[in-house]
């Protein structure tokens, strides 16, 4: 297996980012193919046309941002490939907030947000949901229109407050970026820091680098990833369950972070993939 640094995604993401919505899909297709990722369908999903939906809590006279039409129909989507993988809800069409319905749990942009001006739209189009809709991802339907529009998610802000608050700088940047924070969990070996000492999270930061995505939100996470030769971490100081998360492509280096960290772990504290226990892995 060839080595990856994942110390350089950042520079990988920057130069897709510089060339557009296509190099974001290639990135994505790479990543996936290097954690183990193996697409299991032929074609391409046939999607409802908005306009014949019926739903009130959808606006069929607002476009849908073709990068979500595309990604919903790559031959190598992950999601829709293994849609366990990811433990989230897709809302195709995307539906609006606040929801006519009620159905949906999020309001809609307040008139002093940074996002879009007072005398726009203040609704946002959501197009995927936390399990149990505890959070959802959209955009703002002000900018429905463009191809590849930035996405908000709706989430607990630093003071406790419910908010739309940046989540990824494009639609295809989020799913790139949903991808890191499922496969490497599910196909690669693990270990975890139920608390990371600021110590640690020192050596962290001067000994790997950041990936260059927004801070991950869901169920009160606020995830930042960092990258090292084939491994990928998860530095989250509101995760419920551990604070430090450590995913190598190899056993090998998971153990060569656990000295560069100085975390000391044993043989007993490095987990192997999940996928080798899962039969649709």
């Amino acid at each position: 297996m060839t080595e990856i640094d994942y110390g350089r995604f950042g520079e990988r993401l920057e130069h897709a980012r510089a060339r557009g919505t296509a190099a974001r899909w290639e990135l994505l297709r790479a990543f996936q193919e290097e954690w183990g990722y193996e697409p299991s369908r032929a074609e391409g999903i046939t999607l409802d046309d908005p306009e014949e939906d019926g739903s009130e809590s959808v606006d069929p006279s607002l476009p849908v941002p073709a990068a979500l039409r595309e990604w919903w129909e790559l031959p190598f989507n992950s999601f829709a490939g293994k849609p366990r993988l990811y433990w989230t809800n897709p809302e195709w069409p995307p539906t609006v907030r606040p929801d006519p319905s009620g159905y949906g749990t999020s309001g809609g942009l307040p008139a002093d947000n940074p996002f879009v001006g007072p005398d726009e739209d203040l609704r946002v189009c959501v197009f995927m949901a936390e399990y149990e809709y505890c959070n959802e991802w959209g955009y703002a339907a002000a900018r429905a229109a463009l191809a590849d529009p930035p996405v908000l998610v709706a989430a607990a802000d630093d003071d406790g407050k419910e908010a739309w608050l940046p989540q990824s700088r494009s639609v295809s940047e989020f799913f790139l970026h949903l991808a890191v924070t499922r496969l490497p969990a599910h196909y690669g070996f693990s270990a975890y820091e139920g608390v990371a000492e600021p110590d640690l999270v020192a050596r962290l930061r001067a000994a790997l680098r950041p990936l260059g995505l927004l801070p991950w939100r869901e169920l009160g996470s606020r995830g930042e990833y960092f990258g090292g030769p084939d491994v990928v971490v998860q530095y989250d100081p509101c995760g419920q369950d551990f604070e430090f998360a450590a995913y190598g492509r190899t056993e090998e280096a998971l153990r060569r972070l656990s000295g560069t960290l100085a975390l000391g772990w044993s043989a007993e504290d490095i987990h192997e993939p999940d996928s080798r226990q899962d039969d649709d892995g």
